[in-house]
């Protein structure tokens, strides 16, 4: 019995009368609710608006296409039953329908349940009914439907070691959409390769990042391309062993995350992004921009599933980037309350997660963020970012003069670092690329003084806003490491 089978088939013998189920998988959440209903010794039925109410996929009843006659129906049944009503919107428009339903789910019954989907759990039937989250196919799961798809193309040529790249790159996805990937890839030339799996994942991302505002890339930037920040560095080394399979046998505890608290533009993303590439997991970004929504509990339902969705697919890294624009505390009385009930998912997630989610969350105004975040078990540490030394500034000059096709050799780099004093390695990227664009227009390259002279140009943040600057020290003192 599959994880989602007995979660289900145990709130149907706890007697719920109303479950509003949200599932990305319609199939897999039909199946699963027929054998959920199977366990519990329940007749299966399903409604849709086009025919009605049936049994077991058999023809429809008689006149019940609309929401009142299909739940006076169902209430008609004698014993048990589960009757699932997909895209039930039609029903919620009906107030009369709603009363129908709120009577009938109001008295509890052993195995007798009526599931909407397609809807959110309205206040009106709080009291009656329970929104459910299914849980997103199992790895098991979809490693048979990776095989059996497979053993279903005839004449394959599979050039990878094992089922476990192909796997990887499909979770998160529904079956229907994980079969047409691996079909899409191994019917083209017959063969299975990894820049098929590297394919299925672009396409994960792309389907993933439609409907959920999770963002998903396979990073290129390593933990060695970010300059400075080697305590940090350190650490992460530390803790990416704590990955392996012997930590669990040794007694670890696999690690959690890490939250960077620093001035902007000093490097906090690009260690998010370095710890992936480093460590050769997908990196999973939560767009907050996308996760509030319109209608009354679409900003929470939309976290539960970009959470649902990184669980399934770990090992990954969770990268939340300025945390506090989107779950900072203050904005209560702006949002109704919104932001403080998302940010309650996340903390209890953050607390009760599975192991192999590593979350990096960034941030530039630490108190901005409600003190819960910081408490100890969110996340393994805290670090502070601040403005890079002068050895650290040569050595992020020396990264991006490279990365620009420049040998670092060329140019007086200490030059370069004294007259940057107070600068981020954003600024000191900024004024590299200035220094470019001014080399080219002027027909000549990229000179030592070109450089020293945007450099001079720019106002670092350091004096733009040396308060925040100071403060953000002032409270990184005492509570978080050095990065």
């Amino acid at each position: 019995m599959s994880g989602a089978v007995e979660e289900l088939r145990a709130l149907l013998a706890s007697r719920y009368g109303l479950l509003v189920v949200t599932a990305r998988d319609e199939t897999r959440l039909l199946s699963v609710a027929a054998s959920a209903a199977q366990e519990v010794g329940s007749p299966f039925w399903v409604w849709r608006h086009s025919t009605g109410l049936s049994r077991d996929s058999g023809a429809g009843q008689l006149n019940t296409t609309d929401p009142r006659q299909a739940l006076a129906f169902v209430g008609d049944l004698r014993g048990p039953s589960v009757a699932v009503f997909l895209d039930a919107q039609p029903l919620l428009d009906d107030p009369v329908a709603v009363r129908i339903l709120k009577d009938q789910a109001g008295v509890p019954t052993h195995g007798r349940c009526v599931i909407l989907t397609g809807v959110d759990l309205e206040p009106t039937l709080e009291s009656v009914g329970l929104q459910w989250q299914m849980p997103s196919a199992s790895r098991q799961e979809m490693q048979d439907l990776v095989l059996r798809t497979l053993q279903g193309v005839g004449n394959l040529q599979i050039e990878l070691p094992g089922p476990e790249p192909l796997v990887d790159a499909v979770m998160g996805l529904t079956g229907a959409e994980a079969e047409r990937a691996i079909l899409q890839e191994v019917l083209a030339d017959g063969r299975l390769t990894a820049e098929d799996t590297a394919a299925i994942r672009r396409l994960r991302a792309e389907l993933l990042s439609r409907e959920s505002p999770l963002d998903l890339s396979d990073p290129v930037v390593t933990l060695a391309d970010v300059g400075g920040l080697n305590h940090l560095k350190d650490w992460l080394t530390v803790r990416h062993r704590g990955l392996e399979s012997a930590a669990r046998e040794y007694g670890l505890p696999a690690p959690r995350g890490v939250l960077l608290v620093g001035v902007p533009g000093c490097g906090k993303s690009m260690i998010a992004k370095g710890i992936a590439g480093s460590w050769g997991l997908p990196l999973a970004a939560l767009d907050t921009g996308r996760l509030h929504g319109s209608l009354v509990g679409e900003s929470e339902r939309r976290i539960r599933a970009a959470l649902d969705s990184v669980e399934v697919m770990a090992p990954a890294v969770l990268w939340i980037d300025e945390i506090e624009k989107a779950f900072g505390g203050g904005g209560a009385e702006h949002d109704g309350g919104v932001s403080q009930r998302v940010m309650g998912v996340l903390l209890g997630w953050l607390q009760e997660r599975p192991d192999g989610v590593f979350v990096v969350a960034t941030s530039n105004d630490v108190e901005a963020l409600p003190p819960e975040l910081l408490r100890r078990g969110r996340f393994d540490d805290v670090f502070f970012v601040d403005l890079p030394d002068s050895g650290q500034r040569a050595e992020i000059v020396q990264q991006v003069l490279r990365a620009r096709g420049r040998d670092p050799m060329q140019f007086d780099v200490s030059e370069i670092v004294a007259a940057s004093a107070g600068f981020s390695g954003a600024e000191l990227d900024s004024a590299v690329t200035s220094a470019l664009y001014v080399a080219y227009a002027a027909g000549g390259p990229l000179t030592t003084d070109a450089v020293v002279s945007e450099v001079g140009k720019t106002v670092p943040l350091s004096r733009l806003r040396a308060e925040d600057v100071a403060n953000l020290r002032t409270w990184a003192h005492g509570r978080a490491r050095p990065a």
